[in-house]
């Protein structure tokens, strides 16, 4: 029947192909940075640095792409900023060249195309989170947004074969540049034409729908203003679990591929290949996870939702890669670096779901952006420390060092209070009395 159509599942399929496709283009770096170091000469410091000039801007994309979505609605951001990364992923392919020319140096140049790249990718996860809130019934929150998140790990899964398949038919590093900025590039243009803000602006979304949508979603509390997130604290525990998160997938998507060429002596034939397994799991994992949590909310609370599901699954992430340095083959290697990115994408969505569950609606987009940008700072971290980890010390002191964050980070999120709403007290406004 017409009337029971679920058109919302198209958007979330199309969002998925967004973020799917945003993600393949920052993570094909990586698979580059072999013939890039060559070319230009660069250590694994100069490495570190590549792969983290990303994350600078990065953090200022997250920061501003939040509040332009609450101001100016989320379709104009995503393409805005989706047809710049398209742009700028084509011009990094002169990245180097443009460096040595202007500045001298051909760091100069790719940190100038990263941090740009960065900037342009920011507000892709505070626009995803905040289309999904207003596409998604309440009581399906936490499953639609594994839905959209999904697209991460399908993406890790993806990426090595893509790139690597550009690189080897095409012999030339920055063609696969090219060709994945022109393919984001059309994908923004039908984006223009299937996407809508809201349901009820969308000719496909029946009544039905749309009262299914709206269901249980009262929500009339006064916008409050940015900086009333560091007056929350289980905003900010979140923010730094969410750091933990995003610094185990920069990890292991900016130095999965060195590492396993540098230690193993995988060529490219093999590390198509090799380099997805660590993905497999959390591609099943990530969607897993959000129906587990929605399944505990309805089920006992959302506390054991959110904080003792996230701590279990973070304790579990901190052991699988502190295993790491003590196995000898790369099968038991790579089977726990697998293990422990899985159980570190089994709560995904949680993080995204403890920013609506105590956000009002009007501020779920800036308070995404800020917690994007706390949690992105791994960015620039992740890819750094490692690098200077593996020059000076080794590659397992890498996932040491993964370790210890992640097991950091489930004290963050054992403590949040994900059923207590943010409340400020703001400023009241004088009023004048009324004279007779």
């Amino acid at each position: 029947m017409k009337g029971d159509t679920k058109y919302r599942y198209s958007i979330f399929m199309l969002l998925f192909t967004l973020i799917l496709i945003n993600y393949i283009d920052r993570g094909a770096l990586p698979f580059a940075i072999n013939d890039i170091a060559v070319e230009y000469a660069l250590s694994k410091v100069q490495i570190g640095a590549v792969l983290g000039y990303f994350g600078f801007g990065y953090l200022i994309g997250a920061l501003i792409g939040g509040g332009l979505a609450d101001r100016f609605g989320t379709k104009r951001v995503w393409l805005f900023f989706g047809l710049a990364w398209s742009v700028i992923e084509i011009l990094t392919a002169w990245a180097g060249n443009i460096g040595t020319f202007f500045f001298g140096s051909a760091l100069m140049g790719f940190a100038m195309f990263r941090v740009l790249f960065g900037i342009a990718e920011g507000p892709a996860y505070p626009l995803l989170n905040k289309s999904i809130s207003n596409w998604s019934p309440k009581s399906e929150r936490s499953f639609s947004l594994s839905l959209g998140l999904l697209s991460t790990q399908v993406a890790g899964l993806l990426t090595a074969p893509i790139a690597i398949f550009l690189l080897m038919t095409t012999h030339s590093w920055r063609t696969m540049f090219i060709v994945l900025g022109i393919i984001s590039f059309v994908f923004m243009i039908i984006f223009y034409f299937v996407f809508q803000d809201l349901p009820e602006n969308h000719k496909k979304v029946t009544a039905n729908e749309l009262a299914e949508i709206q269901k249980d979603r009262v929500d009339h509390a006064e916008k409050l203003p940015w900086w009333a997130f560091f007056q929350n604290r289980t905003l900010i525990l979140n923010a730094f679990g969410y750091f933990a998160f995003l610094y185990v997938t920069f990890t292991i998507m900016s130095w999965g591929p060195k590492y396993l060429q540098d230690t193993f002596h995988y060529n490219l034939n093999a590390l198509w290949y090799m380099a997805m397994i660590p993905w497999v799991g959390s591609t099943v994992t990530v969607v897993l996870g959000g129906y587990v949590s929605d399944y505990l909310y309805q089920k006992y609370s959302l506390k054991i939702a959110r904080n003792s599901f996230a701590a279990v699954m973070l304790a579990l992430t901190a052991i699988c890669f502190a295993m790491v340095p003590l196995m000898h083959t790369a099968t038991t290697i790579i089977i726990f670096i697998a293990l422990g990115n899985a159980c570190n994408a089994m709560i995904n969505n949680i993080y995204y779901s403890v920013i609506m569950d105590v956000s009002p609606y009007q501020n779920i987009g800036v308070f995404s952006g800020v917690t994007l940008a706390i949690g992105n700072i791994s960015a620039i971290v992740s890819p750094l420390l490692s690098g200077w980890l593996a020059q000076y010390y080794s590659y397992y002191a890498i996932f040491y060092a993964t370790a210890c964050v992640a097991g950091l980070s489930v004290c963050c999120m054992a403590m949040l209070q994900p059923h207590k709403k943010i409340q400020v007290d703001l400023p009241q406004k004088q009023t004048i009395p009324a004279t007779h």
